[in-house]
């Protein structure tokens, strides 16, 4: 029977001594332990190493091999006595529908047997998506001396935002202790630390030591609130918290790292670097509290320190695991470019990155100096592609068939479209990745030309606000001017007309943000947004420009995610639609 094999296979290893009361065998309790009921082991010394890796979804063998490496590191470099790795590491997160291809499950078992024969001399607890009894549990295993002794399932299965686990896994039922080394170890999986019957389920069974592993996507409030919960759960039920994050970008998605160990006393002990790998050894004496070091956790980095973080991660893990080696972008003298191509730098190196100027008739003489200064500033290759011969081209073809009709945005868009075409022509001949540069202002009331300057694979400002454009692109030049101060201060055109503004189509950038802020991040509804102060004509002006220009933010490329609420999965509206806001009375 599986609980005499337990039963045997508990015994042989000589953890504890006390009476056992076998629940079941799917890992979901196995030993009811304190005096009560009988005696533990004095605890021993223990040494964690939070894993903080960056996986790559659907690279078994890429994910396998960064994990044996981190192992072979925790024994010999760290004489750690257990490594914990974050969700669904084995597969990277989120797998998405590639949880139902065939071969997926067979690949996953084939990781966890060599984990398995890893786990000799150092206990591993890991995600992994475990396929039983013709369901998909999101998972962690515990793995020790070459056998599995545990599995958890996670619990809670968040469906919102960026969120389908609903669709993928089955829900598990309790959370589950492991005795180690007189220490009791208590498991959860990401959104199971964000709600409070997990954890009280773990105490109840005289956890000392809360492992949570986590693959949760960054914005820019995500780092406070979870140093907020985590604080509270640790001092309300008197465990040390030990919480295991994942870093990388993935598709929109940014996970920004920063595991961290919580005491009981709620304080911070350990936290790894931001945005980056790092193995976090953590240390519990004897007496069962972690022994904090000094420096044990690096300086808080400001919000603008974060947003450019993450949006170089993206960048760069979005070109790197996509196989792109180089990026291309249109450089327009313009403050969104200018902020893009400085992160493109940053992120991938001057020598990756290209940057065209495609000048009208339209381009001021203050846009093709700005971007000259800013190439040079950043030491990229960067070269003039004219476009006033194909435009005139374009407005002979369509003469005739535009006769008798007076020059509109079509006129307009159609610079955007040849700069559009020109940028995919140098990404075909080159294999270069191409950057949009709009943002998230403009994406949302559709202030951009579809199959235009939305053309290209990845929308590096698409959830950037105009105004946090403007505070990053002043934080980029804090130590350095790089991006030339009068492409900060001019009045933002997308110099498609003789004298044009932004100001001629929109509301200044300052009143349209926080309506749009309200609306889509808020959802609060007309009257709502009215009532904070804005004028009600403007804000039937900004959502009605919202509400129908879904049709393009369908078609725009992905971007990095930085907000608690992006336009991409966070917010699914229909593109037909035939709401109104104002009330039916």
């Amino acid at each position: 029977m599986a609980e005499l094999s337990l039963l045997s296979r508990l015994f042989s290893k000589k953890w504890f001594d006390c009476s056992l009361n076998i629940i079941d065998t799917t890992g979901l309790e196995y030993i009811k332990y304190c005096g009560v009921w009988g005696k533990t082991l004095m605890a021993e010394k223990l040494t964690i190493l939070l894993a903080q890796l960056n996986f790559h979804v659907g690279n078994i063998s890429g994910n396998l091999k960064k994990i044996e490496h981190s192992i072979h590191s925790a024994v010999n470099q760290f004489q750690a006595d257990m490594i914990v790795f974050p969700e669904l590491a084995i597969t990277g997160y989120p797998p998405k529908d590639l949880l139902f291809h065939p071969s997926l499950a067979t690949q996953v078992q084939e990781a966890l047997h060599v984990i398995t024969n890893l786990s000799q001399n150092i206990a591993i607890i890991i995600g992994f998506p475990d396929y039983t009894d013709q369901h998909i549990y999101n998972a962690a295993g515990f793995f020790y001396q070459g056998q599995c002794l545990s599995i958890h399932h996670k619990q809670f299965l968040p469906n919102r935002g960026v969120f389908d686990e609903k669709r993928y896994f089955s829900s598990g039922k309790t959370a589950n202790v492991i005795p180690f080394k007189g220490h009791q170890i208590g498991i959860l999986i990401c959104e199971d630390i964000w709600q409070q019957e997990p954890i009280q389920q773990l105490k109840k069974q005289f956890a000392d030591i809360v492992i949570s592993i986590n693959a949760s996507p960054f914005d820019y409030q995500k780092l406070a609130q979870r140093q907020a919960l985590l604080t509270d759960h640790a001092s309300k039920h008197q465990v040390n918290i030990m919480y295991v994050q994942t870093v990388g970008g993935q598709d929109d998605l940014i996970f920004d790292g920063g595991s961290m160990a919580i005491t009981p006393q709620g304080k911070i002990s350990h936290q790894a670097i931001l945005f980056e790998e790092a193995l976090l050894p953590i240390q519990c004496d004897s007496g069962k509290q972690i022994m904090t070091p000094a420096n044990h956790y690096p300086q808080p980095m400001p919000l603008e320190g974060q947003m450019l973080a993450a949006l170089t991660l993206g960048i760069k893990d979005y070109v790197s695991k996509n196989g792109f080696k180089e990026v291309v972008l249109g450089l327009s003298g313009g403050i969104d470019s200018a902020l893009t191509l400085y992160l493109a730098v940053t992120a991938l190196g001057a020598a990756k990155v290209h940057a065209v100027m495609m000048p009208s008739a339209f381009t001021s003489s203050m846009s093709l100096e700005d971007a000259k200064k800013l190439a040079g500033n950043l030491n990229i290759d960067y070269q003039i592609l004219p476009i006033t011969d194909i435009y005139e081209q374009f407005d002979h073809t369509l003469s005739a068939a535009f006769s008798g009709q007076t020059p509109d945005t079509t006129e307009e868009n159609l610079q955007a479209r040849i700069r559009g075409m020109l940028l995919m022509a140098l990404s075909n001949k080159f294999g270069w990745l191409v950057l949009t540069t709009g943002n998230k202002s403009e994406m949302a009331v559709g202030y951009a030309t579809l199959y235009g300057d939305m053309a290209g694979g990845f929308a590096v400002l698409k959830d950037v606000s105009k105004q946090m454009v403007y505070r990053l692109s002043n934080y980029c030049n804090r130590l350095q001017t790089i991006i030339p101060p009068r492409i900060i201060t001019r009045p933002p055109s997308a110099e498609l007309a003789h004298n044009q503004q932004d100001s001629d189509n929109l509301p200044s950038y300052d009143i349209l943000d926080n309506i749009l802020e309200a609306y889509i991040e808020h959802d609060r509804s007309r009257q709502q947004i009215i009532e904070q102060g804005f004028d009600a004509q403007l804000v039937d002006q900004v959502l009605s420009l919202v509400d129908r220009n879904e049709y393009k933010r369908r078609q725009a490329p992905p971007g990095p995610r930085v907000t608690p609420r992006a336009l991409s999965d966070d917010r699914r509206y229909p593109i037909t639609l035939g709401f109104k806001h104002q009330s039916m009375a």
